[in-house]
């Protein structure tokens, strides 16, 4: 038996460890995170307004908004639906706004902030795949 054989053996035994794949994964994984602090913390590149509407009309603005933001390379963008407050149950247009952005294809991470206007009546939403040259 030769060196090459017991190599072998040994590698199928045991399996190989490629230390610098999982040093990449980790890269990525670290990229993506500093990107999404980054994104989390920026002002929005886009804003809409749709509290005062009816749900079909605000269906309609978010569809347009959104495929606007895309096409444009938007990474961040906030919607201001409003608190409810004048509503007579709940919050109609804040839980309309939440199911849309959860059917939304390229609508990822989202989230109220004060930091980004409006508190609890206003949304910030992360767009997927969307990263401006910088």
């Amino acid at each position: 038996m030769n060196f090459g054989d017991i190599l072998t053996q040994w590698e199928n035994k045991y399996g190989v460890y490629d230390k610098d794949a999982d040093a990449a994964a980790a890269d990525g994984r670290a990229a993506s995170a500093e990107r999404r602090r980054r994104l989390r913390a920026k002002k929005p590149d886009g804003v809409i307004d749709i509290h005062g509407m009816t749900q079909e009309e605000a269906s309609a603005a978010l569809e347009n908004f959104f495929e606007n933001s895309r096409r444009e390379g938007y990474e961040k963008v906030l919607v201001i639906h409003g608190k409810g407050n004048h509503s007579a149950g709940d919050a109609v247009l804040k839980i309309f706004t939440r199911d849309f952005i959860e059917r939304c294809p390229f609508a990822g991470e989202s989230g109220y902030s004060d930091a980004a206007g409006g508190g609890s009546g206003a949304t910030w939403v992360l767009l997927k795949g969307n990263q401006r040259s910088r």
